[in-house]
């Protein structure tokens, strides 16, 4: 089983080995540290002399696995290779060491001193950084991947090798052979990985080939599929799904080309309730307070920043109407970042890269996402909520609506500072974009719980740090 559901979320097993084994090695560098820094005595004379080891290993244990999450390095579709790891890795440790100094700081009890402290990290970090390569060198042959067999060999079967092209995309499963169908007018995968099965039973082939799970995905479902034998399948443990579910938990988001209005009617999501609400609303007001604390100095001087650019009298904020909950006009507030006539005909435009209406310290906030922090108020204002899809002006969504399927969807929840289609689609600012970010849209408003908005959140501190988007 390479994935388990939680709070409607696909944890992909593999990962979560990974942070557990993480978590047990940043335990172990503190007792390693301990050792060493106290000339290897015993633990008995050493937690004499020390006030809590052992909350602290694991308080330990737990910040830099969460720091390193934030930085990308338990994402299965992580693309940016040794390099990319190493630096993540880094910044993933330094940000565990500032939360960890924090803790302390609040905490005196918990502290075991600043050589233990820089010791443990070092050890930590090493350790990792040799499990890591050896751990992704054994997921990446198939020990821990689910056996698919999809069931079809045409256009829609052919969408899965073309969606999901990189080994990084396939790190969840393995695909041992697509099954013709009499109703697949053509085939459209590689010939090499059809199945025949003759005289042999569907239940037979599955049984041989240790077979984990079968995708439907037929062009045709009106005729033709092996429904009894499909269910003997099931019957012995098989999951049988079908093409849209298998790409909603390996791609988390839900491709535009072949949803159907009945599949969004007839499967699980779309919660909505009081408690939900409520449970929503806390979570957003603590969030913004949280980080308005921690941002208000960078607010501060952004404010001087825009005011030594632009003048005194240069207005700080902007003010723009973007279409909210239930299609409901509101006013976003950001930092101004553009030049103050930036749109003086009234016609709205796309943001574009190297946009000439940016001005010097405009280019800073926006790739710091510094000019989103005033967002927080209408948060706290009710008109939006920290997590969620991003809102559009009233002219795009008018013409998005038109060329996307599913568009006014969105709107069924809250607008978003951040989102899940931030975290995982660089950037939105054209119509193919748009279309990349409204599948990822989908799948959060389907699917949206509090764990996934800490998760989101958690991981745009990684689009932060990383400029991934800004423009």
């Amino acid at each position: 089983m390479a994935t388990f559901k939680f709070f409607k979320m696909h944890l992909r097993v593999p990962f979560l080995l990974l942070a557990l084994i993480e978590f047990c090695v940043c335990v172990a560098a503190v007792y390693v540290a301990l050792y060493v820094r106290f000339d290897g005595r015993s633990m008995t004379e050493i937690e004499g002399g020390v006030n809590s080891p052992v909350v602290t290993s694991v308080l330990f244990g737990l910040v830099m696995p969460i720091t390193m999450m934030a930085m990308g390095l338990y994402q299965s579709r992580f693309r940016g290779g040794i390099l990319g790891v190493f630096l993540r890795s880094v910044i993933g440790f330094l940000c565990g060491a500032v939360v960890l100094a924090l803790m302390y700081y609040l905490i005196p009890s918990l502290y075991l001193g600043r050589g233990v402290f820089a010791l443990a990290i070092i050890v930590a970090f090493f350790m990792v950084g040799t499990i890591r390569p050896m751990f992704f060198y054994y997921v990446d042959r198939d020990i821990l991947k689910i056996r698919v067999l999809v069931l079809g060999a045409g256009e829609k079967a052919a969408s899965i090798p073309r969606r999901l092209r990189r080994r990084v995309d396939r790190r969840g499963f393995r695909v041992v052979g697509y099954l013709k169908l009499p109703t697949d007018k053509s085939v459209a995968v590689d010939s090499a990985m059809v199945v025949e099965l003759g005289e042999k039973r569907l239940l037979d082939y599955c049984t041989e080939q240790a077979i984990d799970e079968i995708v439907v995905a037929a062009d045709e479902r009106r005729d033709g599929m092996p429904l009894d034998e499909l269910l003997d399948c099931k019957l012995i443990g098989i999951d049988v799904i079908d093409l849209l579910g298998f790409f909603e938990r390996e791609q988390g988001k839900l491709p535009l080309d072949i949803l159907r209005p009945d599949w969004l009617i007839y499967s699980e999501g779309f919660d909505s309730g009081a408690i939900r609400d409520v449970s929503k609303r806390f979570f957003d007001v603590f969030a913004s307070l949280l980080i308005l604390l921690i941002t208000w100095p960078f607010m501060l001087l952004a404010i001087i920043a825009i005011k030594l650019e632009d003048g005194l009298s240069a207005p700080v904020f902007y003010g723009q109407v973007r279409v909210g909950h239930l299609g409901e006009p509101f006013r976003v507030l950001k930092f101004r970042s553009m030049s103050i006539n930036a749109e003086k005909d009234g016609v709205a435009q796309w943001a574009t890269k190297n946009d000439s209406r940016v001005t010097a310290v405009g280019q800073f906030i926006r790739k710091t996402r510094i000019d989103e922090l005033p967002q927080i108020l209408n948060v706290l204002r009710g008109d939006m909520s920290f997590v969620g899809p991003r809102p559009e002006r009233p002219q795009f969504v008018e013409e998005l609506t038109k060329e996307i399927p599913y568009y006014r969807e969105r709107h069924a929840v809250k607008p978003g500072i951040t989102g899940w289609a931030q975290v995982c689609y660089p950037y939105g600012a054209s119509l193919k974009d748009s279309v990349q970010k409204q599948e990822y849209d989908l799948y959060y408003i389907k699917n949206h719980t509090i764990f996934l908005d800490m998760l989101i959140l958690c991981q745009t501190a990684e689009v932060v740090l990383f400029g991934k988007g800004a423009r």
